[in-house]
């Protein structure tokens, strides 16, 4: 099991052009561990509107009664792409922030997937 600050260091080092990645508390909403490469990146805010859309995610499958778990959200802006990937659990997850041009979206999903599963 890896630690939250470990998960970064794992991720920053096969996606050194990222924009930002942290491991959020699912519940609250805050950075266990993260990292931006951008000087004015807000990477606590972005982590807290981002616990939004997982939470907005889950109430939805419940109220759909859906026998189902959100694995990744994937939201695709102008220039970049914003990857939301749970832990096994379900109580943290990793928030990246990649450019879409020069990202491959596979590679950095099956990035997000190897580390996510690692968690504790």
């Amino acid at each position: 099991m890896a630690t939250p600050k470990q998960t970064i260091k794992d991720i920053l080092a096969e996606l050194p052009t990222l924009l930002a990645v942290a491991v959020v508390e699912t519940e609250t909403g805050m950075p266990l561990a993260s990292h931006t490469n951008i000087a004015d990146f807000d990477i606590e805010t972005a982590a807290a509107y981002n616990t939004e859309v997982v939470k907005a995610k889950l109430k939805a499958l419940a109220a759909l009664k859906l026998d189902q778990k959100v694995q990744d959200i994937l939201l695709t802006l102008t220039d970049q792409l914003h990857l939301l990937k749970l832990s096994p659990t379900g109580d943290k997850f990793i928030y990246l922030a990649v450019n879409a041009r020069d990202t491959n979206l596979a590679q950095a999903r099956q990035i997000m997937k190897m580390h996510s599963s690692s968690l504790n």
